[in-house]
């Protein structure tokens, strides 16, 4: 059972036209024995975002540090530290820094979906 700093962890920039600084850390994986999931976090600096997209599969987020605005099937929801959101399979989302700080969270999906 693996047990380490995300400090220690390789950064994933993620090199797509539809996102703005953004990168990512895998935490737990199947490489860690976690069968099926990665548990990564996510990394969004100043004026940043994620793809607006979507996939079959859910995926749960916490978020850990700063502000953003995760946008679900054209609704727009403030999250900060300590908001948490379940993300259907299907939806059209895309979450974007709202603040002058580097925003953080964690995203929880099936081994499929962690794609950069």
């Amino acid at each position: 059972m693996p047990v380490g700093h995300v400090k220690d962890l390789n950064r994933i920039e993620i090199n797509n036209p539809n996102v703005l600084h953004t990168s990512m850390k895998a935490l737990v994986s199947p490489a860690e024995g976690w069968e099926g999931y990665v548990m990564r976090v996510v990394e969004v600096e100043e004026n940043g975002y994620t793809p607006k997209h979507n996939h079959p599969w859910p995926h749960i987020n916490y978020m850990i540090e700063g502000d953003g605005e995760l946008e679900i099937d054209g609704v727009i929801h403030q999250v900060s530290s300590g908001s948490y959101a379940f993300v259907p399979g299907n939806a059209l989302h895309q979450f974007r820094n709202a603040g002058k700080s580097v925003f953080k969270f964690i995203c929880i999906v099936p081994k499929e979906g962690h794609i950069y």
